[in-house]
């Protein structure tokens, strides 16, 4: 008779058992969508997590584990249509540490199994985020390049391989030191600068762009017919290892890395030796800090035993070498369901799509909410309530949704158009012809005039204490604003009618509008929102003219012949100054005793002469204790300029912690990017 303890045993293992089967053939079908069709449908971090409950299963019940599991293979079988190429030396994949704890639990196995006491030394290289492929070398040239495949056998692309200017031909270096057969490891990547360049240009062509780098880069090696040159050529790589052909006397993985530069090899020149596994911790969190300005994508650090004889003496296992491991990046892309879209209006009118996520952690922060911008860009993406969509914060600070995982996309999903109406005030919404921002044209628009308030009373324009969000809409609830200036309007007593209004707030409040009489010209005009007009453009213009008044009266020739203000800046300044209610508001304020002391214009002045003279200089985030007014008066005193927006014509952006699309602007531009420590080692 079988016991219920045993019926209740058996009930467990068949669930074990059936949930590694599943899990196997899930992370089999994303392997091979990521590997073999360059198309993956989940977010890296989500892989990583199925992988590792399919580790922890099949740990935990050996008896389990499956020929076909994913956790004894490398990639994905060769395509067909290519010639396989055997690799001779395995291409392993690499264990991965999620956090400084599982690093150093990689040391310590590393220590047992060497039985030493003391530390180990590491090489610290960029994990690049592109696609592996090895590169043999007979008699110093140039023999076959293949992709990593399922790691024992690769797919023959030297054809494609060729067309990389980064790829030598023939090795450098004196013929005689070159070995017979030579097998070079490393990594094909497409720069940001490039990846850009390509959408743009696939934009302009009606194609749908590219949804990263990684993809882009593993896609064109592949290609067998009708082959984008322009696309291969874009591609670079970077060598990371030698697996045939290492001379001898070489002793450490660092002196590796010398010896691929010899040869002509491109090798990441962020890569750094590290003594102990606490310097390890430390450059892997140095590398987060730089991830955004390198010119390639990377998604953690390799960190490789740097003794290559401690190396042999740890070997490898079925997958994965027993001298390295891959330290992940927090995940920056994640999967998630859209729960709804709605249509969020902007201080100019801008009815913007905006998709109300399930909330989902990824880049360090919780996101509920990511803006599809306008009804061209949902179109595209075709983005639907319902839908399962990988998001990413762009430049660690904007969540965005990449794209839609169509594979899971409900029945009877809709698409979705944004209101005819506004969804603030019921006025007919409108689109001008050229334009892809759809407007309310409502200039009393409760909705505009509530960012126009904020943006009024932030720090870059009258920074008025007090008058946060939650007050904003006390007082349009209670109609005590229709305008910006209605706000120097406002009695103590009707303040104190607000609910949660204490006499305290209220005089701080009165106190705060009354300092904030006092302003600059260029904090004015930042205030107004006069659209493309932020803190160096309004500067700018403070400077050249002095007053208002000369402004109001300027042609937009005037304003286009500013350094800094191009065609676009000045048609919108002057098409602002050109509509009677600005002009009516503009009055009540300065009636109101909005006032900024007058200069002469500096309609020739230059700026002093310095080691910066000449430099265009871009400030966004927060400068690691530096104000941005402060670095902008340090760039000017050593000649350089300070202007708002990012342009071919930037020299250098600026970027500290939460940097966003000005920083994302200059790395699709390819515009040099300083961090803190960089701006003053410029200075």
């Amino acid at each position: 008779m079988t016991s219920r303890g045993d019926r209740t045993s058996g009930d467990a293992a068949k669930r074990v058992a059936k949930r590694i089967r599943a899990l196997v053939e899930d992370v089999n079908r994303h392997l091979g969508l990521y590997h073999g069709e360059d198309a993956p449908e989940i977010s890296d971090a989500e892989y990583d997590r199925r992988f590792r409950e399919l580790q922890e299963l099949e740990a935990a019940h050996p008896g389990e584990v499956r020929a076909d599991s994913p956790t004894r293979r490398v990639g994905a079988p060769p395509a067909e249509g290519f010639a396989t190429v055997p690799h001779r030396v395995p291409m392993l994949s690499l264990d991965n540490a999620m956090d400084a704890d599982e690093m150093r639990a990689f040391e310590e196995r590393i220590r047992r199994a060497l039985d030493r006491e003391g530390p180990v030394a590491f090489l610290a290289e960029p994990k690049l985020d592109g696609a592996g492929v090895e590169l043999v070398y007979e008699a110093g040239a140039l023999s076959v390049g293949s992709t990593r495949g399922d790691g024992r056998m690769g797919e023959d692309v030297t054809a494609n391989l060729r067309q990389l200017g980064s790829i030598p031909m023939q090795l450098a270096g004196d013929p005689a030191d070159h070995p017979t057969r030579l097998s070079v490891r490393g990594e094909i990547v497409l720069p940001r600068a490039a990846f850009a360049r390509l959408n743009e240009d696939r934009v302009a062509r009606e194609l749908e762009p590219f949804v990263n780098p990684r993809n882009a880069a593993a896609g064109a090696l592949r290609m067998l017919h009708d082959v984008d040159l322009l696309r291969l050529r874009s591609l670079e790589f970077r060598a990371y290892a030698v697996a045939e052909g290492l001379p001898e006397g070489l002793q450490r993985q660092e002196q590796v890395l010398e010896l691929l530069r010899s040869f002509g090899f491109r090798v990441s020149p962020e890569c750094r030796t590290c003594p102990d596994v606490e310097a390890a911790i430390t450059t892997h969190e140095a590398y987060l800090e730089l991830r955004a300005t390198l010119p390639v994508e990377i998604d953690g650090t390799v960190f490789k035993v740097d003794d290559l004889a401690l190396q042999r003496d740890l070997g490898e296992l079925a997958r994965v070498p027993r001298w390295a491991i891959a330290f992940k990046f927090p995940a920056q892309q994640e999967t998630t369901l859209v729960e709804d879209i709605f249509a969020s209006v902007g201080r100019t009118g801008a009815l913007t799509p905006v998709a109300k996520l399930r909330p989902v952690f990824v880049g360090g922060v919780t996101v509920s909410n990511a803006s599809l911008h306008n009804q061209d860009e949902v179109e595209r993406k075709d983005v639907r309530v319902g839908d399962t969509v990988v998001v990413q914060r762009a430049g660690d600070v904007i969540p965005q949704v990449v794209q839609v995982v169509l594979s899971k996309r409900p029945k009877r999903t809709r698409r979705y158009r944004l209101p005819k109406k506004c969804p603030v005030c019921g006025t007919e919404a409108v689109r001008s012809e050229g334009e892809a921002v759809t407007r309310c044209p409502d200039p009393s628009c409760p909705a505009k005039l509530r960012n126009r308030l904020l943006l009024l009373a932030g720090r870059g324009a009258l920074d008025i204490d007090g008058l946060g969000e939650k007050l904003v809409e006390q007082l349009l609830e209670a109609n005590l604003v229709g305008q910006p200036s209605d706000l120097w309007a406002l009695s103590r007593e009707a303040l104190l009618e607000l609910d949660r209004m204490g006499e305290k707030s209220a005089d701080n409040l009165l106190a705060g509008l009354e300092r904030a009489r006092q302003t600059t010209l260029a904090r004015f005009l930042i205030a107004l929102g006069i659209p493309e007009v932020g803190g160096g453009v309004a500067e700018l213009l403070g400077r050249r003219f002095g007053d208002l008044d000369p402004l109001l009266a300027a042609s937009r020739e005037e304003l286009e012949a500013i350094d800094g203000i191009g065609p676009i800046i000045a048609e919108k300044v002057q098409v602002y100054f050109e509509e009677d209610a600005h002009l009516d508001e503009i009055a009540r304020l300065r009636k109101h005793g909005v006032r900024w002391p007058t200069a002469p214009p500096q309609e020739d002045a230059a700026p002093p002469e310095g080691p910066l003279t000449d430099k265009t200089f871009v400030l966004t985030g927060t400068l690691n204790g530096l104000s941005r007014h402060e670095a902008k008066a340090r760039i000017e005193a050593a000649g350089g300029k300070v202007t708002s927006a990012v342009s071919k014509k930037t020299d250098y952006v600026v970027a500290g912690e939460a940097a966003g699309s000005k920083l994302k602007k200059a790395q699709e531009l390819g515009v040099s990017i300083l961090d803190r420590e960089g701006l003053e080692a410029l200075l």
